[in-house]
């Protein structure tokens, strides 16, 4: 009787595991901004890409003083990153006293993704639909 007591009761702790497991995935993706598994690995991806670039573009303004493009920034060797994550393609906009690095999603994407993501000098992201 024990037995089947512990039976039961290492079922239902399973169960409850299962639906926490699956809550918890499911608001991963939602907080990502995608609708589905594949689109919020892209897009946590595409976030890392954007932190490493304003990274290397902080770093190279430290000892160059002045902040640069992608491109500049690639051949330079501060920073080892492809120019896109498909869907999305990185760019560069730099003033004297800051820089924004943007991914553009191209095409339609029904995922729910979104379309413009950047970070600014501060590291702060903003993302448009």
């Amino acid at each position: 009787m024990t037995r089947l007591f512990g039976f039961i009761g290492l079922f239902a702790a399973l169960a409850v595991g299962m639906y926490i497991y699956a809550k918890q995935a499911q608001s991963t993706s939602a907080a990502a901004g995608a609708n589905n598994p594949k689109a919020a690995v892209n897009l946590v991806g595409v976030r890392n890409d954007l932190m490493s670039i304003a990274q290397a573009e902080r770093s190279y303004f430290a000892t160059e003083g002045k902040y640069t493009s992608l491109d500049e920034l690639i051949s330079s060797h501060a920073l080892t990153v492809i120019h896109e994550r498909p869907p999305y393609t990185y760019d560069v906009e730099t003033s004297g006293s800051g820089f924004r690095v943007t991914a553009t999603r191209s095409g339609d994407d029904n995922s729910g993704a979104p379309a413009v993501l950047s970070v600014d000098e501060n590291m702060e992201f903003s993302q448009s639909q």
